[in-house]
């Protein structure tokens, strides 16, 4: 794996303007996914969020909106917030910056929202330093759902292990992750909810 499960404090500190976490002593998770909306994942996962009671935030790509707004349209009317995860899902340190910027503003006019997470965690500072309208949101663990190599019970093990109070947790509403999300989202949030957990959405702007 070539990929932090648990993000080290010492990245946190270096790129501090970015949210890895929410402050809280209160016992509460938060649910985030990444990619989507997709006509299998996403309602998968929305069906599990009702059953706890549970919001969630959705880094959403713009292109997969306009292929599935009516998937889109459930998550705001079940309560969600969603996040501008790119038109077409692209790595920051591979794409120039006014692409990538361009790129980011078409998604926008799809997903009403201030909050950004770059695609596969990867922005350069140029990039970031110009997205000023944007709290640009990453991750305190990493379930690997997108992981093939990654066993579904090893998935849900990196989730219920690593995760605290205030963790951000990364989910994946796409086809390449459907089995081990499948297995490993509603066990987890069974493990969250025994232990006293609570789920939201991200709030700060």
């Amino acid at each position: 794996m070539n990929y932090f499960v648990k993000t080290p404090w010492w990245l946190k500190k270096i790129y501090s303007s970015y949210l890895w976490s929410i402050d809280t002593n209160e016992k509460t998770v938060y649910l985030t996914f990444d990619d989507g909306p997709h006509p299998q994942a996403t309602p998968f996962v929305l069906d599990e969020l009702k059953k706890y009671d549970a919001k969630a935030t959705f880094f959403c790509i713009g292109k997969n909106v306009e292929a599935h707004p009516d998937i889109y349209k459930r998550i705001l009317d079940e309560g969600h917030r969603v996040g501008n995860h790119t038109q077409n899902h692209l790595n920051g340190w591979k794409t120039d910056t006014d692409a990538y910027l361009a790129d980011i503003s078409e998604a926008a006019k799809q997903i009403d929202s201030t909050l950004f997470r770059p695609p596969y965690g990867r922005i350069r500072t140029v990039q970031a330093k110009r997205l000023k309208a944007y709290k640009i949101v990453m991750w305190d663990v990493l379930s690997g759902d997108f992981d093939e190599s990654v066993s579904k019970e090893k998935c849900l093990h990196n989730v219920t292990s690593r995760s605290k109070p205030g963790s951000i947790i990364v989910f994946h509403d796409s086809q390449q992750a459907l089995t081990r999300l499948q297995h490993a989202l509603p066990a987890a949030m069974q493990f969250f909810k025994e232990s006293g957990y609570s789920f939201r959405k991200i709030e700060k702007e």
